[in-house]
């Protein structure tokens, strides 16, 4: 099934799950929800996130200081589960923590939080027959990275067993907040639409209320990542749920703004 965004764009919002803390990551994820976001990406911290940029291996860093583990993520996603049942939940994942766990045990898991659909930045397409299955029988959808250089043939592929939504990203590269947006974005939205239904989510680099709603303008969601962990890390633990509320509203304030009809 599709994973409902209330509004156009929806808001994917990820988070380094530990970062600051636990207690911390758990009041950011409410305020994130009550403020706006559609769907939670609840990041696993990892020793060598290749796909990351600066901010968030500074904050998988913090986070597996403080001992956070993919079980700990995975109990925070049920704990959501249980506050906010209409939140849209995302295991965001490098592949080597889920096999350290087991493939199995971690569907098994996953399912049993309430957890919607799972991305696993380094599991390609071409090799993920078992992971699929796995997901299937444990009804989490998988979501896949689609990129601009991704030929036709591999959009369609993603296309085939993606669930819930497509993730295109706006650029090649590691994650990091950038000042504009390139057309590769729009593109590449372009090009997975003849492949599937499915919403298409845009990533890599929206960090402004300008971002949000160019992204808007061609597809059906926008992920922000690096500029959420950025707030984080400069509001501190005492204040950083209520920073990421008022950054998140300040975000869908931007489509207001560019939508209100003139005076």
């Amino acid at each position: 099934m599709p994973i409902q965004f209330a509004d156009k764009p929806g808001l994917v919002a990820y988070l380094t799950v530990g970062d600051p803390d636990l207690a911390t990551s758990h009041n950011i994820a409410l305020a994130a929800i009550d403020a706006g976001a559609d769907v939670l990406e609840l990041g696993v911290p990892f020793s060598d996130p290749l796909a990351d940029g600066p901010v968030i291996q500074r904050a998988s860093e913090r986070a597996l200081r403080n001992g956070t583990s993919l079980r700990d993520v995975l109990a925070l996603a049920a704990n959501l589960r249980r506050e906010r049942p209409g939140a849209g939940l995302i295991i965001f994942t490098y592949l080597n923590p889920v096999l350290r766990f087991g493939l199995e045990n971690f569907c098994a898991a996953a399912e049993q939080a309430g957890v919607d659909g799972v991305l696993v930045t380094d599991m390609i397409v071409e090799e993920a027959s078992e992971y699929l299955q796995a997901l299937h029988r444990h009804h989490l959808a998988p979501i896949f990275l689609a990129a601009p250089t991704s030929p036709d043939e591999r959009l369609a592929r993603i296309a085939a067993v993606s669930r819930g939504f497509v993730y295109a990203i706006s650029r090649t590269g590691i994650t990091g907040a950038q000042k504009s947006l390139t057309a590769d974005a729009e593109d590449l939205v372009l090009r997975l639409r003849r492949f599937t239904h499915l919403p298409v989510a845009v990533g890599f680099g929206i960090s402004t209320p300008e971002h949000f709603a160019a992204v808007g303008e061609f597809a059906d969601a926008a992920v922000v990542g690096s500029a959420i962990v950025a707030a984080i890390e400069q509001a501190g633990p005492k204040d950083a749920p209520s920073s990421i509320a008022r950054f998140i509203q300040g975000l869908r304030g931007g489509i207001r703004e560019t939508t209100a009809p003139a005076r």
